[in-house]
């Protein structure tokens, strides 16, 4: 539909036209359970009225739904022709009045891509979830409304539900004759209102807090899952993270928590991490852990529920004005996310984990050709989407970090308790929150806003180092360069430091300097005269947001004595630096896989161990020059069954090497140890074979003809549940068989028949990188279908198309430049899908440069 992707001068329209007082919106979902008759798509009715006010009466808008069909429409007690008015995606609105009541009578359909009301049915026990999804705009698809943020209103919801459920919404819920009613919400965004309901497993709690002044807050706790879950939901962990996290925010924001109760639901097939829904948090299931895993998987959910938890006053209680300033919520709730983590719960480490797994997301992002601003250009929906990206969340945040590391802490926090106070429940831009941190801070902000805010691009920061004849420090300076695209050259505050090893053979820091780099050369005076170093760390303890680089003798150090670093946060800086350097083309790909084996089995922090794995694996599969693959692919394998038998009996490092030992194996030892393995037939001191280890050593046997279906459907049998079924899915599309491929493109590409879960797992097995030949043919027929799927599909499943099916393990100059005739011949196409292929071409060609540095390291 035409009107499906509201523009921001639209909005912007609308906005200086409409005011919201209020919307009462009453559902029927008891059409979620029985039989479905009809030929159309399931449906639940969805009746809403809403008052509102016009600023030029006489005027004409449209308020936004999209749903199969519309029964009736009323505006100020006149009967509108849902047919005249209603287009599939807008309702006209005519000759409004100063105060308008409009009343909107509608069939709205569930969904299977997890946007708007998405309807589960569990396999194992056949019963039914619901929940909403709504980010950026699809809570158009439950009820009819000014689908933009800063129409905010309160919202008062009524359901009714299938007897025995339970239902839960954004204000506190009560059953009464058959009827769930919610309290009034706070005046809100619609696109973070929320719905839950079916019989979920339920568990309560609740949380105190008595301020200085005496006044006493008390919030009802809940967290909730389907029942098949009910036996690994660890919900004691939730809810202590969760008061950590409530006491963190009110010693430092100084503004109680305004939504009253806060429920947070775990539900299946979320095509997101989570959401920040006031009152009513939901989040993807995979955090409930059914076997086995790493501190690290505790650690990344427990930075989740306070990213979301941060929303509730970045982004809920003060939500920006348009998706221009999408950063003002998402960068903030990333930084408080890992501040908070840190400053609160057990994770003490947590700036390791977003030094080198939350900042390498930001430094892909900003050297793609879509990178932006972070406050960016978002014309419409469609951009709006794209725009959850890693600028937008980790680039953002680190900017926050390089801003508190400028301003200082107290100045930071102080800006942030005005800006609550100052603008709540109402709408923002960049200039609202530059304007009390000048207050706060006293520094002129908007320098460092064109800067870090406005321009795109990630500098590169290179230490210089010249030596006296006493082998001392006589200068050292910083060098800073952009690309040619990006030239801009930001200020940075950064610590330098300096390295040595000592008569133990460890790698210590010795000396550190923190100053301002800016422009092309910084000399640190603070260093001059310092013993000279064998590594110079440049953005020491990770201060700015940069690509770190070293001088020779730093590298030649790291080359030898990488793992001798003591510190976890700068070896993790380094790893992030040489593995950007990989991905630039300057670092052959088998040396950083040679230091990966060399130094990862020393390596103690769970979390920088495991992106590692998953580095050295891109650059087997990705950054190696074919005449190599086999050879790296050997060398991988047997490097890593090392390990695997070196760790530690029963520690989540050895898990760590067991995940990673099922991707790396070759035949026929490899494939042996996991076959038997899965048997029992030969067991390792202290690996437990759970559940979710059996799948992970199944796909790889199922991927190279070691696992046939009876064995993946005996399997099933074993774990005939909603994740066992994902995970089946996910290993039949992996067997190497021209049949099953073909077969998967009909059912992805060809067929909406699958849920967004099922659409991701046979995606997911279909790319498999040993699968070069089999995976051919389908690069012509994707460029062929992608401009269809964009216009067809919901944007999220044209997404997971577009993204995964690009056919980047075609790694050739042939697919570059079918990618590049498609690009050329598409000029018109959606921006949106053209983003999308550009993304992947870049990879593509980036991957490309890497394989010939690799091959160039062949002749030295």
């Amino acid at each position: 539909m035409p009107g499906e992707n509201l523009t921001r001068d639209e909005a912007r329209e609308r906005a200086a036209l409409l005011s919201v007082d209020g919307y009462e919106v009453s559902l029927d979902l008891r059409s979620a359970v029985g039989e479905h008759g009809g030929e159309g798509p399931r449906t639940f009715r969805s009746v809403t009225t809403v008052r509102f006010r016009c600023a030029e009466p006489g005027a004409s808008s449209f308020a936004d739904l999209i749903a199969p069909g519309v029964t009736a429409v009323s505006l100020n007690g006149r009967d509108l022709d849902p047919g005249q008015v209603f287009d599939g995606s807008r309702i006209l609105l005519e000759d409004l009045a100063a105060e308008n009541e409009l009343v909107v009578d509608a069939d709205c359909a569930y969904s299977r891509t997890g946007e708007g009301m998405h309807r589960f049915v569990d396999p194992e026990d056949g019963e039914v979830y619901l929940y909403t999804q709504y980010e950026p705009a699809d809570s158009r698809r439950v009820f009819a409304n000014f689908e933009q943020p800063d129409l905010k209103a309160p919202y008062r919801f009524e359901v009714r539900a299938p007897e025995g459920w339970t239902v839960w919404s954004n204000g506190a819920g009560e059953l009464a004759d058959g009827v769930w009613r919610f309290a009034e919400t706070k005046p809100i965004s619609t696109y973070i209102t929320c719905v839950v309901a079916g019989p979920y497993h339920y568990v309560t709690d609740s949380y105190e807090r008595v301020f200085e002044d005496g006044t006493r807050l008390e919030i009802p706790l809940g967290a909730m899952c389907r029942k098949g879950l009910a036996p690994h939901f660890d919900a004691d962990d939730v809810f202590l993270v969760t008061k950590q996290g409530l006491d963190f925010f009110h010693d430092h924001f100084d503004y109680p928590y305004p939504f009253g109760k806060y429920d947070q639901a775990f539900v299946p097939e979320y095509n997101l991490g989570a959401m920040e829904n006031p009152g009513m948090v939901t989040f993807r299931e995979e955090f409930i852990f059914r076997g086995k895993v790493t501190r690290a998987s505790y650690e990344g959910r427990a930075n989740v529920v306070l990213h979301e938890m941060a929303h509730m006053w970045f982004g809920d209680l003060v939500t920006m004005e348009w998706w221009d300033d999408l950063w003002l919520k998402e960068s903030f709730a990333d930084f408080m996310g890992a501040f908070s983590l840190v400053g609160a719960t057990r994770f003490t480490d947590g700036w390791i984990t977003f030094a080198n797994r939350r900042k390498a997301w930001a430094y892909r992002a900003d050297q793609l050709p879509s990178t932006h601003p972070i406050t960016a250009d978002i014309r419409d929906l469609q951009d709006a989407k794209l725009n959850f990206d890693g600028i937008t969340y980790a680039k953002g945040a680190s900017v926050l970090k390089q801003l508190v590391a400028y301003v200082g802490q107290d100045a930071f926090l102080e800006g942030a308790r005005r800006y609550f106070k100052r603008h709540a429940y109402g709408n923002t831009r960049l200039g609202d929150l530059l304007s009390v941190l000048e207050e706060t801070s006293g520094r002129d902000m908007g320098a460092w806003a064109r800067s870090w805010l406005q321009t795109a691009g990630v500098n590169s920061l290179t230490p210089q180092v010249l030596l006296d004849a006493d082998g001392r420090i006589d200068e050292l300076a910083v060098l800073q360069e952009a690309a040619e695209s990006h030239p801009e050259l930001r200020p940075h505050r950064v610590a330098v430091g300096l390295y040595r090893r000592t008569e133990s053979g460890t790698l210590e820091r010795y000396a550190q300097a923190e100053t301002d780099v800016d422009g092309a050369r910084t000399v640190v005076t603070e260093l001059a005269g310092a013993d000279a170093p064998e590594l110079v760390l440049v953005n020491d303890d990770d201060l700015t947001y940069c690509k770190t680089r070293f001088d020779d003798t730093s590298l030649a150090t790291l080359r030898e004595h990488l793992g001798s670093l003591t510190d976890p946060l700068a070896r993790a800086l380094c790893w992030s630096a040489l593995w950007n350097m990989t991905r630039d083309a300057l670092l052959p790909a088998r040396e950083f896989i040679e230091l990966v084996l060399r130094f990862a089995g020393r390596e103690s922090d769970i979390g920088v161990l495991q992106m590692l794995h998953a580095w050295a694996e891109s650059a087997a599969v990705h950054y190696t020059a074919p005449g190599r693959r086999e050879q790296a692919g050997r060398r991988l394998a047997e490097g890593v069954s090392l390990q695997l038998y070196a760790a530690e009996a029963g520690s989540e490092h050895q898990l760590a090497w067991a995940r990673f030992f099922a991707r790396t194996a070759e035949a026929p030892a490899g494939f042996e140890l996991l076959t038997s393995l899965l048997d029992g037939t030969v067991t390792l001191p202290g690996l437990e074979v759970d559940q979710e280890l059996r799948w992970a050593f199944l796909e790889p046997l199922a991927a190279h003809g070691e696992a046939d279906e009876k064995r993946l459907d005996e399997e099933l049998a074993r774990d005939d549940t909603a994740s066992g079924k994902r995970h089946h899915v996910r290993c039949l599309a992996a067997r190497p068989s021209a049949a099953v491929k073909a077969q998967c493109w009909a059912q992805v590409v060809e067929s909406d028949a699958l849920s967004n879960a099922l659409v991701e797992a046979t995606i997911a097995g279909f790319v498999q990188p040993s699968q070069r030949e089999l995976l051919a043919p389908y690069a012509e027929r994707y460029f062929a279908a992608i401009e269809r799927v964009w216009t067809e599909r919901s944007i999220q499943i044209g997404m997971d198309v577009v993204q995964d099916l690009f056919p980047s393990f075609l790694d050739s100059q042939a697919t570059l430049d079918a990618t590049d005739a498609w690009l050329a011949s598409h000029e018109d196409a959606a921006p949106a899908l053209r983003r999308l292929v550009l993304e992947s071409r870049d990879d593509l060609a980036r991957a490309l440069r890497g394989q010939e540095c690799d091959e160039a390291a062949a002749g030295r």
